[in-house]
C-alpha cells in the first residue's frame, strides 16, 4: 500500500504541489530512505521523523520506508516537508486515516520531542490549498496567519499527538481565527526569499564588501 499526503515546494513566488508517497516494504535494509530531490534540509527529516513518532510511543516497523517526493525532478529544500512525511508515514502503518488525509495539504517542521515549529511560506501553502480545495494542517502558531486566506478548513496542532487525537476524535482542535503574527519585523530579510540564489548571492557581495550593484 502506498500512502500519499499533499504538500508544497516553493520557487521564487511560484507554489508547486508536491505528492509525498510513502511504501512500507520488507527488506534487508532498515530505515527510511527519501527519494525525490530532496535537499539536506528534507534528507535530515528521517531522524526527525523517527525522533518524532518514538516520542509518542510509536516505533518504525522492521521493514524498509521508502518516501518519495514527486515530482521527482523538482528539488525539494526547507524543514516543512518533515510533517507530511511523518503523516504519510502513519497512515502507511494503518495509524491514520488515508481518507481523511487525503482532504489537506500539510507543512511544518518537527522537533524531536514530536513539537510542530513554525515553518515559512504557510499562507502562499493555504491559498494554494484553497485553490485545490483542501484544507491546510499547519504549526499552531501559524493558524492565525493560514486563516487569513479564506475558505478552507485549518488544523493547527501544537505537536504530532494532538493531531493524530484530533483525526480519532479524541481531542478536537479549534478552528484558528485570522490574526497578526507577534513579533512581526517590518524590515525585509533575504531569508524570506525562496530561490533565486544568484540574486541572493551578488547582493550579499555588493553589502560585504562596500560595491555598487547595478539592476537592470
Amino acid at each position: 500500500m502506498v500512502a500519499r499526503v499533499k504538500t508544497v515546494a516553493f520557487q521564487g513566488i511560484d507554489v508547486l504541489e508536491v505528492d509525498v508517497q510513502v511504501q512500507i516494504v520488507p527488506s534487508s535494509f532498515v530505515g527510511i530512505v527519501v527519494v525525490g530531490l530532496p535537499d539536506k534540509a528534507v534528507g535530515e527529516s528521517r531522524e526527525r521523523v523517527r525522533g518524532a513518532l518514538g516520542a509518542i510511543g510509536l516505533g518504525l516497523p522492521p521493514k524498509r520506508v521508502v518516501v518519495n517526493l514527486a515530482p521527482a525532478d523538482v528539488l525539494k529544500e526547507g524543514s516543512h516537508f518533515d510533517l507530511p512525511i511523518a503523516l504519510a508515514v502513519l497512515g502507511a502503518m494503518g495509524v491514520l486515516p488515508a481518507d481523511e488525509l487525503a482532504r489537506f495539504t500539510a507543512l511544518g517542521e518537527l522537533g524531536l520531542d514530536g513539537t510542530i515549529a513554525a515553518v515559512a511560506g504557510v499562507l502562499p501553502a493555504a491559498i494554494h490549498a484553497v485553490e485545490m480545495e483542501r484544507g491546510l494542517i499547519c504549526p499552531a502558531a501559524q493558524g492565525g496567519e493560514a486563516a487569513w486566506a479564506g475558505g478552507l478548513e485549518v488544523v493547527a496542532p501544537p505537536n504530532l499527538l494532538a493531531l493524530i487525537n484530533h483525526f480519532k476524535g479524541t481531542q478536537i482542535l479549534a478552528s484558528p481565527q485570522p490574526r497578526i503574527a507577534d513579533g512581526i519585523s517590518t524590515h525585509l530579510d533575504l531569508r524570506d526569499i525562496k530561490g533565486q540564489e544568484t540574486a541572493k548571492r551578488a547582493l550579499e557581495v555588493a553589502a560585504a564588501g562596500g560595491h555598487n550593484l547595478l539592476r537592470l
